[in-house]
């Protein structure tokens, strides 16, 4: 217990130093009660106090010290002078964001007005997404170094404070001077964690797998906004967060599973938590937050092995204690704070959560039957879980600004797949690095279960009021919460005159598990009927996703761009992928069965942004067997990076030209009636003229896919008398005034018309359409034959060639 105090007062310590500077000189207060050592019947108490006040005035001046002095050496002391050059090292993993990365970069050199000194400190770099960097870069960076900025009523400031990061640059001129210059070990942990993510990409739709590379690897930049608002909503946020609360989850399930299966013989049951849990340390990185969070498992578990639970919380503490003193910081983390009060939650409310549900399972279904022992392993693995959720429900509330009335329901039946999950997709992303096609199939067991956890998220968070948002908590109400339930803690455990947490608190002995054991001999079933049931649930939905004969053309729905994803039975044609590698691939997951990795044939209009960057995405992700592109030159990163990976891939690729003619079957025709041979030359935009314009028919029904041509181009397609009568017109260049002529639109003679476009006013910053366009289709077709992706979302058309009906999302 003195370790307890100390550990507290030099916690307090640090807390207080951040709020006042304190002379180091108080810590000769500590030696006040000393002289009190003259009575013996006090002499224990007296030194732990003089201690305690040492630790106290100790753990203030630590954090002053921790505070980076800022002179002509320090980096943000160039904050808000403009322009610098900065060179340093990238020194962690970038964070992959949708259209952008984070990058953190360690500098070690400033260039300001030709002079050149030696600095520190760590700058974070915002960089568009491509091209790709990597930890251990050498980078030279030329931009605005800048103070974070305060966000609304975020304090962005104070958050990169508390990670050591005091000065940001935004979309800097980079030049690499140097590669693999980090640290070997980690190097080679990062370069693992982003094979495993990606091998997740190759072999898992969207958003099943930005979801698994979140719970299993802790990258959550690629999930969807509207996946993370489900698990917000729906009080199970903390799951997506690799932190102490999820590792305290992980740690529940395989001591259970492990004490099942193992027994208490030679702790086995330990030894294999403490591998498991420093693997899945190392396949999320090995950040700072998931190292402290194992550190706190690991010492949980050996108190358990020396026989010694008692002290499991003293060891906890001190460990805490220590973390801080290193980084003083951390006091202030989330991530900190939720790995530390999830532990406490499996030393104090793990056991009587524990008790209470073996009484019900007594109470219910007696002690001999093999029931009751089922019965038992179900209760020890969720009152770990729960245990946890309460010790932190009042802190994920306090950071994510939510309180789920349904947190609990939703994160108990959440809970039944996250042990599927985290088991499948580990096996799934490890066997892609060997076997693509076997991880593949392994990885429909993790669709399977990540599909569950959405469907349970989702329908949570559609309950009519199931969720109160919040600006702020009154930390007050936190500490009340915690007090009641230290109260709660200490009458139940006076009550039971029971310990915190005892031998008997993980397992109920030997016997238990030898009936255990003889129970699971008796019953074979157990072991064949759940396997069975997921057969036959993925053979199912399998079957319910089988293709029908019709034709689907789907407009998705990705931001301001175009991406068409035209379905013929098994065969799919993907028309450009719009500016968002998260929309496309959310899109594709969406209309794709999840079997199915393959896309026959990739089409690029022509290669502006907006067209191409979701396509780099879908070449990393899909088996992609053709490409048809015009012979167009673009000078910009993303278009560079398609082309390293058609090369890479090795993929056929095919220029197109007026006159080509594609057969899907069925009576399927696809017609390339753009571009021209020669070229368009000398018009308002040579690459939007020269893009590739499709007509696509079936039966009596047709498709125009005029891509961002402008008038030119479509004057010109009328006088080559092209193949223009169309059911349906897709709108070129988003509705913008440069097309969509009236001679244009009288030819086509369109029934119904379709406009892909941004409701994001940043990304559709001309305002597309137009009112001049809007006013000429409404002419022609009425209002209510107008589609547009930024009112009804993702448009899909689907005919049998003689009939059209129209499905949308919204």
């Amino acid at each position: 217990m003195p370790l307890i105090y100390l550990s507290c007062a030099w916690v307090v310590g640090i807390f207080l130093g951040s709020k006042f500077n304190l002379p180091l000189v108080l810590i000769l207060i500590g030696l006040i009660p000393l002289p009190l050592l003259f009575f013996r019947q006090h002499r224990k108490l007296i030194i732990l106090t003089s201690l305690c006040l040492i630790a106290l005035f100790s753990g203030a001046f630590r954090f002053q010290s921790s505070l980076p002095t800022i002179n002509e050496h320090c980096l943000q002391f160039y904050n808000d002078q403009g322009t610098v050059e900065i060179e340093g090292i990238i020194n962690t993993d970038p964070e992959v964001r949708d259209k952008s990365t984070h990058i953190r970069l360690s500098a070690t050199e400033i260039r300001l007005d030709e002079e050149r000194r030696e600095v520190s400190g760590t700058v974070l770099l915002f960089v568009p997404r491509y091209p790709t960097y990597s930890y251990g870069d050498v980078l030279r960076v030329t931009g605005k170094l800048e103070t974070p900025p305060q966000l609304n009523d975020f304090d962005y400031k104070g958050y990169l404070a508390h990670q050591g990061i005091y000065s940001t640059m935004l979309y800097p001129k980079i030049e690499i001077v140097g590669t693999g210059k980090g640290f070997k070990p980690l190097e080679w942990v990062y370069s693992l964690r982003n094979h495993l993510s990606q091998t997740l990409a190759e072999v898992l739709p969207e958003p099943q797998a930005s979801l698994a590379q979140g719970i299993i690897l802790g990258i959550r930049g690629n999930i969807p906004s509207s996946v993370k608002a489900d698990f917000s909503h729906s009080g199970t946020a903390h799951l997506l967060a690799i932190s102490g609360l999820h590792l305290t989850i992980v740690l529940g399930m395989i001591l259970s599973i492990g004490i099942w299966l193992l027994g208490k013989k030679h702790y086995l049951y330990i030894w294999l938590a403490l591998g498991i849990i420093w693997l899945y340390a190392l396949l999320t990185g090995m950040h700072p937050p998931i190292i402290r969070a194992a550190i706190m498992a690991s010492l949980f578990l050996t108190a358990e092995l020396l026989g010694r639970q008692r002290t499991a919380i003293i060891a906890l503490a001190f460990a805490a204690a220590i973390m801080i003193g290193i980084s003083p910081h951390i006091l202030w983390a989330a991530a900190f704070q939720m790995s530390f009060t999830a532990m406490a939650g499996l030393i104090f409310l793990f056991p009587p959560l524990q008790a209470l549900g073996r009484r019900a399972v007594k109470a219910t279904l007696g002690e001999d039957r093999p029931a009751a022992s089922v019965a038992n392993l179900i209760t020890d693995s969720f009152s770990v879980p729960l245990g946890a959720i309460l010790a932190v429900w009042p802190l994920v509330a306090y950071y994510f600004g939510i309180i789920s009335f349904v947190g609990l329901p939703a994160t108990f039946l959440v809970l039944l797949a996250l042990p599927g999950i985290i088991i499948t997709g580990a096996l799934a992303g490890s066997l892609g690095l060997i076997a693509l096609p076997a991880a593949q199939a392994l990885a429909w067991l993790a669709w399977l279960f990540l599909s569950y956890m959405l469907l349970v998220v989702n329908g949570f968070a559609a309950i009519p009021l199931s969720f109160l948002k919040v600006d702020t908590i009154n930390t007050r109400l936190i500490w009340t919460y915690y007090l009641v339930l230290a109260l709660a803690l200490w009458l139940n455990s006076h009550r039971r005159q029971a310990s915190t947490l005892t031998a008997k608190s993980l397992t109920s002995g030997k016997a238990s598990i030898n009936k255990i054991t003889n129970s699971v001999s008796k019953l074979p079933k157990k072991w064949v009927i759940p396997p069975l049931a997921v057969v036959a649930i993925l053979v199912s939905v399998a079957a319910a996703t089988m293709p029908d004969d019709n034709l689907h053309v789907s407009f998705l729905d990705v931001g301001q761009g175009d991406a068409i994803l035209v379905q013929q039975g098994t065969l799919q044609v993907l028309i450009d992928g719009g500016l968002s590698p998260q929309e496309i691939s959310l899109g594709l997951g969406n209309k794709m069965p999840f079997w199915d990795r393959t896309i026959e044939l990739v089409v690029l209009i022509h290669p502006s942004a907006d067209h191409v960057t979701g396509l780099v995405e879908v070449l990393q992700r899909y088996k992609v067997k053709q490409v048809l592109h015009p012979n167009l030159d673009s000078e910009s990163d993303i278009y560079d990076e398609w082309l390293r990976l058609l090369k890479e891939k090795n993929i056929k690729c095919i220029i197109a030209q007026e006159g080509q003619q594609i057969n899907l079957g069925k009576g399927v025709v696809i017609k390339v009636l753009n571009p021209q041979i020669p070229h368009l030359t000398d018009t308002e935009s040579d690459i939007d003229n020269n893009g590739i314009v499709l007509h696509i028919s079936m039966g009596e029904v047709s498709f125009l896919l005029t891509a961002d041509i402008m008038w030119e181009a479509e004057f010109e397609l009328i006088a080559c008398r092209a193949t223009l009568t169309s059911t349906v017109l897709k709108v070129a260049h988003h509705g913008s005034d440069t097309s969509t002529t009236p001679e244009f639109l009288a030819v086509v003679n369109p029934q119904l018309a379709v406009i892909s476009v941004g409701a994001d006013k940043v990304d559709n910053r001309f305002g597309h359409p137009t009112p001049e366009v809007m006013e000429r289709l409404e002419e022609k077709l009425g209002s209510e034959k107008i589609y547009r992706t930024d009112e009804q979302g993702t448009i899909e058309l689907i005919t049998d060639g003689k009939r059209l009906w129209v499905r949308v999302d919204n």
